[in-house]
């Protein structure tokens, strides 16, 4: 990491400012020859500075900045850090940036910035992911969870696991290795014990994984029914905008109708979709053959029936496709005269959860937007929970893990020899360790910190 490297920080576009950062042992050099400060004496560490980028070879002015020198290690590569705060247009960014290139600087790969800092041990690999996730957070819990990780609370945990092995395995390695010596002989009851404990604390953290994902990607919910039942009128009143077409001709809505929105800060990807029923339409038949698939896609479903009349043929048929889908039964237009009930419902899909709406009164919508969250988190997991895991990798490597701890317990239950039982020991403490970038290999690593942006 010899390489001094500078690339734009901010995002591409027209703004108030644009932010080129430096990193590396000729920062401030380089900074020295771009950079005319108003009062020589003013580049000082951690101040910021006035004056005009220049281009050395015309001394002609190319823009009129702010800088700040911030001299290693307490920056965020642990290097000497500069950044030059531009004007936010394209044009002087790109020529500033022409400058440092040309004054000794390299332009910086994706996400070179934070993979310096975890290679300068700022950050271990799971925080430097964090970073990531903090950038494209779309909601004020995709943010808190991933700033939760960020600041180090899920490799906290991680390391305090490890920990636990370590203590174990010093237990099995000295038996082992000296078995004759005056030390306390470790039975298989204890270790089976200790075991379990650190298999337990694996396996809590797995159980958030699923919840990790939906808050991190979002939760696909599409809503079904028969035409006119008051799906679109959903949709509308959870957008609270009118996004969907609202009218008494079924089959109006024809094809899905995708929207985002945030339920309590849970992204959710909201689909609408064509009235399920026979049809000789064409076009309405392939908008059903869509809403189909888009169930069958969803994390949940959330089904309309309209209350107001008798269960049909087509109802039932839909119940029977999505009884095995995680599903919000909604008996709509309670208020006109009942002819569908609960119990009816749940003859059918014993497992939905049934609620009462009226489109007409907006009755019952904020009660299917708590259901939404709840059936989020699952009894899994707490809604206050900051541990939680969001990342693919780190769930891949805790199922690793907690194989690894099984077989061990396996072995422990059958009495054999300790060597055997330690292999496994230790497959679980390197895999956890590639979490956090110990035992992790330089191909992973790069592919991490290929995900960045420039200048992050």
């Amino acid at each position: 990491m010899e390489d001094t490297i500078a690339a734009i920080a901010t995002a591409p576009g027209e703004g108030g400012i644009g932010i080129i950062r430096i990193s590396g042992e000729h920062a401030y050099n380089i900074l020295r020859r771009v950079f005319r400060p108003a009062h020589p004496e003013s580049l000082e560490n951690r101040k910021m500075s006035y004056g005009h980028i220049l281009n050395p070879q015309t001394n002609s002015i190319i823009d009129e900045v702010l800088c700040v020198y911030m001299k290693g290690p307490k920056t965020y590569t642990t290097e000497d850090v500069v950044e030059i705060n531009c004007h936010g247009g394209m044009v002087p960014l790109r020529k500033t940036l022409e400058l440092v290139l040309q004054s000794g600087a390299r332009m910086a790969e994706p996400g070179e910035f934070t993979k310096r800092a975890f290679l300068n041990g700022r950050l271990d690999l799971s925080q430097a992911e964090a970073v990531i996730d903090v950038i494209r957070a779309k909601t004020d819990k995709t943010f808190d969870v991933a700033m939760n990780q960020l600041e180090g609370v899920f490799s906290g945990t991680i390391k305090e696991i490890r920990k636990k092995l370590v203590d174990i395995l010093v237990n099995v390695t000295v038996n082992i290795d000296y078995p004759d010596e005056d030390i306390e002989e470790i039975t298989y009851e204890k270790l089976e014990k200790d075991l379990i404990e650190v298999k337990f604390e694996v396996n809590r953290l797995l159980a958030s994984a699923e919840t990790g994902r939906m808050i991190k990607d979002g939760l696909a919910v599409a809503i079904i029914g028969k035409p006119n039942v008051g799906k679109s009128s959903l949709m509308n009143s959870l957008l609270r905008e009118s996004r969907a077409i609202v009218t008494e001709i079924p089959g109006t809505t024809r094809d899905t109708i995708e929207e985002y929105l945030s339920v309590k800060g849970i992204p959710v990807r909201l689909t609408d979709t064509a009235g399920i029923r026979e049809t000789s339409d064409i076009i309405e038949q392939i908008g059903i053959e869509k809403s189909k698939e888009s169930f069958n896609q969803a994390d949940l479903v959330i089904f309309i029936l309209d209350c107001s009349k008798d269960f049909s043929a087509e109802d039932r048929e839909i119940m029977e496709q999505i009884d095995e889908k995680k599903t919000i039964v909604v008996l709509n237009k309670i208020d006109l005269p009942a002819k569908i009930d609960e119990s009816a419902v749940r003859d059918i899909l014993p497992n939905a959860y049934v609620m009462k709406t009226s489109m007409e009164t907006q009755e019952g919508i904020g009660d299917i937007e708590e259901k939404i969250v709840s059936m989020v988190y699952d009894g899994k997991v707490s809604q206050n929970n900051s541990l939680i895991v969001t990342n693919v990798r780190h769930k891949d490597i805790l199922v690793k893990a907690e194989k690894s701890l099984g077989d061990a317990i396996n072995m422990t239950q059958m009495g054999e020899a300790l060597e055997f039982i330690e292999i496994d020991i230790n497959s679980a403490y390197a895999s956890l360790g590639e979490i956090i970038g110990e035992t992790v290999q330089d191909d992973i690593i790069n592919e991490v910190f290929s995900r960045f942006c420039l200048g992050k």
